[in-house]
């Protein structure tokens, strides 16, 4: 159980949550300055805030891994989903913590 604030245990990724990154995958090739050959979503923890933090471990090809961190505003602010931050150089063993 997670405290009030405080971010979910780590989850294994579904198709809500691939969706949700597959929007942001030219943003995080930007910050990382290189293309992905893969995008996929492996695991995953929320934090609710004035709206909801994805923390999102990323097979991004070749047993390379990113962690990105997407703001979901409130739904009645009608804003598009942002990516925050992106780690990059991590390993499938990386722990998923908050960033």
């Amino acid at each position: 159980m997670s405290m009030p604030g405080g971010a979910t245990e780590v989850k294994d990724a579904d198709e809500n949550v691939q969706a949700l990154i597959e929007k942001l995958k030219g943003d995080a090739e930007e910050k990382c300055g290189k293309e992905f050959s893969e995008f996929k979503a492996v695991s995953y923890r929320t934090q609710v805030v004035a709206g909801i933090n994805y923390f999102v471990k990323v097979a991004v090809g070749n047993d390379n891994y990113i962690h990105i961190r997407v703001f979901c505003a409130l739904p009645h602010e009608n804003e598009a989903p942002e990516l925050v931050s992106v780690l990059d150089n991590k390993t499938k063993e990386d722990p998923l913590e908050y960033f």
